[in-house]
């Protein structure tokens, strides 16, 4: 299974093109570095390629198919500001229960304990909150995960303990992965590639 974004273009109404002619493939298992200065769309490219924004020009497959309008998309996107991405009106377990029933050994590996799906969002930290939403994103569907600055805002601990467990699960299934972060240690660590938006061709 391939993750494929062919000749993206976005730009804001008739504004500038904020980036044009985008080329980047994803292939199962491998996890590609996605850098770029302040400004350079990067976090719109990401919501492009988890199908939450329509481009401008071009299209995003996975396998050669348009991915689907409704239903739980393959690509998953997790946002760097959790509380931005959970409806403040709803308990941590029906956030889970959104996309797929969670699954108790991902919530444990991912240091999530049970009594925080009784609490509301605003119960709970920042990284807790954050670990909810890559379960969230972790469901049995997801074949690509796009990780925007995804640990940015969160302690050392908590950052390693949540990409331990992404990384986990990505190899036993074969996930690819597409990191967004400023930490150049992260990226070099965690990345096959990296690739400037500036500059992608790849």
């Amino acid at each position: 299974m391939q993750l494929e974004a062919k000749n993206i273009g976005f730009r804001f109404d008739n504004g500038p093109w904020l980036f044009k002619g985008i080329n980047l493939t994803l292939e199962p298992g491998e996890i590609i570095g996605l850098t770029g200065p302040s400004g350079s769309g990067k976090t719109t490219f990401c919501r492009i390629l988890a199908g939450l924004e329509k481009p401008i020009e071009g299209r995003i497959t996975v396998n050669g198919t348009l991915l689907p309008k409704k239903g739980y998309l393959p690509v998953q996107l997790v946002f760097q500001h959790p509380e931005k991405a959970v409806n403040p009106r709803w308990k941590m377990e029906k956030v889970l229960n959104e996309g797929w029933k969670p699954d108790k050994d991902l919530l444990a590996l991912l240091g999530i304990e049970q009594e925080w799906l009784t609490r509301w969002p605003n119960e709970l930290s920042g990284g807790e909150l954050q670990r909810i939403c890559v379960a969230r994103a972790l469901g049995p569907k997801t074949r690509f995960l796009i990780a925007d600055e995804m640990t940015t805002m969160l302690d050392a601990n908590t950052q390693a303990q949540i990409w331990h467990a992404v990384l986990e699960v990505a190899q036993e299934r074969g996930m690819g992965i597409v990191v967004v972060s400023h930490e150049t240690r992260l990226i070099q660590r965690l990345c096959h590639r990296v690739i400037e938006l500036n500059n992608i061709n790849a």
